[in-house]
């Protein structure tokens, strides 16, 4: 366990305690500010050996207002600020989190392997755009089935419109969603519903506008690494355990301070860490070891596939080189060289990438960037749901090497996987949603297959009634910084076929436009029309069953295959610990009869559960015909995409031939 000082302002018992840090600093005092703004001399802090500065004061009101001056220079926020009312290059305000009346006492988290999540972003969710807002709609969500919320960054940023990947007062929440006490509610509120709240936080780089880490200490970035956003932070090199230490009190600030389930942890290929113990394991051993009593979830974002980041953690060893710090698309050494007890980060759970992307290839047919490396084809789906991932060490085109490492042994439930993300839909110039591009039909049976897949389904939102809105990339950067952000955005698809004609690039639309922003917000209003208020009842239904029925769930489930029927369709069979079986059969392109062979072995007979093509789930339902129903499932036939969920009551097995 650290030693290292709590940085930042804590307040107890009406004292304030600052502490930062600035190694190479002579002096650093602390100044109050008032509303002019005018700057008062308070005190001098105090050096400790190891470069950190102290010092201690009374709280004179709730609304304290402070910055740091370094050597008698300028004054600057803390870097560890709690809160910037006045935005990033403002002042810092004391914050006392400790008063704040939490209701959750009996919550204790929720079941790693039961997660539904539900990703959105606080200013486009609501038209509100705050955290308020996310809070009284938190109902609706918890009627939807889904059982976590994950927030995107809300480390505070520069302007007043941001994805959030741009922090750069990291532990402070943007003060356009509110204030740190309406986020405290939005997350009481939610335990109270019994839904769980994931935080994303990014731990690869600072934004371009508003850091003034540099202005403390130079050691906060790295000297040997950078990432496409910019320098990487520094992990493994000089004076890296004071970075490293103020990385780990941000993770456990929010699970602390705001009582956060878990933390989603932003692009963990570009953390590079070549020291003996990798910054992730580190920081899900204290995680362990601060809240052993709570069930908390680290999940990353890594495209890499490499099975050691969700095994269980095992001491490190001093001297092993950690080969997980490599840099993106760096070619993956031979998963056996990845397996030592010294690799393992004991985290919950990781983004994989390849369900969707096969997906999407065999929906819409994207074949550029990343996916090349992939064919839509049935067949990659099922290995996707079998194993948790394709790519297990085989060649890579898009990275020109192997990627990926054997999941064996690993839960379903530790891949998260999705049909649309933020980055999925607003990473695309014009936002389009995936039921944007493809028919209903289609999208409603490719639903049916993420929503009860044995891995971790992740929403973004809108996504439940197939919002009309795109989800934009968007931001409010000072206009030097904002036209080259345009310029750059409109460059990033040069090298796509859509956008060779410099006249199509022009169409992108503007992230810094005001109306970029707006457009991406959620329409509230399409809930009580079609076809978006039954595509809702069909996700609404799904997550019931994958809620109620035992082999859908991971404690209940007994076993699970998904088999390719041909080049349009895919079966998905499970047997409860109840002895019920379920096949569902997803047609998810074109028309045609399929035969899945779904055969009894004793008296009781299949049923037909549901079909994505009831009234109750479309306006316009063309019904699949499903005969021998009594005897086995003979034939099902298709007059456009869509998925039927077959049941075998319990007391029988079934047998499902491709």
């Amino acid at each position: 366990m650290s030693t290292s000082p709590q940085v930042g302002a804590g307040v107890a018992h009406g004292w304030v305690a600052f502490t930062v840090w600035a190694p190479r600093a002579d002096t650093v005092a602390v100044f109050l500010e008032d509303a002019e703004p005018h700057f008062t001399p308070v005190q001098q802090l105090d050096r400790s050996p190891n470069g950190y500065f102290h010092g201690v004061l009374p709280l004179q009101s709730q609304e304290m207002l402070y910055r740091y001056r370094v050597n008698r220079g300028n004054f600057f926020p803390d870097p560890a600020s709690r809160f910037q009312p006045r935005g990033v290059h403002g002042p810092s305000q004391v914050i006392d989190l400790s008063h704040f009346p939490w209701s959750d006492r009996a919550w204790h988290g929720a079941d790693r392997d039961e997660l539904v999540i539900y990703e959105l972003h606080v200013g486009t969710f609501t038209p509100e755009g705050t955290f308020a807002g996310v809070t009284q709609r938190l109902p609706l969500l918890r009627d939807l089935g889904v059982t976590a919320v994950e927030i995107m960054p809300i480390g505070d940023f520069a302007g007043e419109r941001n994805w959030g990947y741009d922090g750069v007062a990291m532990f402070a929440p943007a003060r356009c969603y509110g204030t740190p006490y309406d986020l405290q509610q939005l997350v009481d509120t939610a335990h109270g519903l019994g839904l769980a709240v994931l935080l994303d936080v990014v731990y690869n780089h600072f934004g371009p506008d508003g850091n003034y880490t540099g202005v403390y200490s130079p050691y906060y970035v790295s000297s040997r690494h950078a990432t496409p956003w910019g320098k990487c932070l520094n992990f493994d090199g000089p004076e890296n355990e004071a970075v490293r230490e103020f990385f780990v009190q941000n993770a456990l600030h929010w699970l602390s301070d705001y009582h956060f389930d878990g933390l989603r942890l932003d692009a963990t290929h570009a953390i590079v860490d070549d020291s003996p113990n990798h910054i992730l394991a580190e920081l899900s051993r204290r995680v362990t070891s601060s809240f052993p009593d709570r069930r908390i979830v680290l999940i990353a974002e890594d495209h890499r596939n490499l099975a050691h980041m969700v095994r269980p953690l095992a001491p490190a060893r001093n001297g092993v080189r950690n080969t997980a710090g490599m840099a993106a698309g760096a070619p993956v050494p031979d998963h056996h060289s990845l397996s030592g007890a010294a690799d393992d980060w004991g985290l919950d759970g990781v983004w994989a990438d390849d369900f969707h992307h096969a997906m999407r290839r065999l929906l819409v047919g994207d074949h550029e960037g990343y996916f090349r490396d992939f064919r839509g084809t049935t067949d990659e789906l099922a290995v996707a749901l079998n194993r948790g991932w394709i790519y297990c060490g085989q060649h890579s085109p898009y990275s020109r090497g192997p990627r990926g490492t054997e999941p064996t042994g690993l839960k379903h439930e530790r891949s998260v996987i999705c049909l649309q993300n933020h980055d999925q839909i607003g990473n695309r110039a014009f936002g389009e949603r995936l039921h944007h591009q493809i028919d209903l039909a289609a999208y409603r049976a490719a639903s049916a297959v993420l929503l009860l897949a044995p891995e971790t389904p992740l929403l973004f939102m809108g996504q439940e009634w197939a919002a009309s809105t795109p989800f934009l990339y968007f931001t409010d950067h000072a206009p030097e910084l904002g036209r080259l952000v345009t310029e750059g955005r409109r460059k990033e698809f040069r090298e796509f076929s859509a956008f060779t004609d410099p006249r199509m690039r022009e169409k992108i639309p503007d992230p810094q436009a005001p109306d970029t922003f707006l457009r991406s917000r959620l329409n509230w209003g399409e809930l009580d029309r079609d076809p978006h208020r039954r595509t809702l009842a069909l996700y609404k239904t799904l997550l019931a069953l994958r809620r109620s029925e035992p082999a859908f769930r991971a404690e209940g489930r007994v076993a699970f295959e998904a088999t390719p029927i041909d080049t349009d369709t895919l079966a998905m069979r499970w047997e409860g610990n109840n002895q019920s079986c379920w096949v569902l059969v997803a047609r998810l392109r074109g028309s045609g009869a399929v035969r899945p062979n779904a055969q009894k072995s004793d008296a009781r007979t299949w049923s037909v559960a549901l079909h994505t093509e009831e009234s109750r789930f479309t306006p316009d339902p063309h019904p699949p015909t499903v005969t021998g129903v009594a005897t086995s499932v003979d034939e099902i036939g298709f007059s456009r995409p869509g998925a039927v969920l077959l049941r075998l009551p319990q007391d029988s097995a079934a047998v499902l031939h491709g």
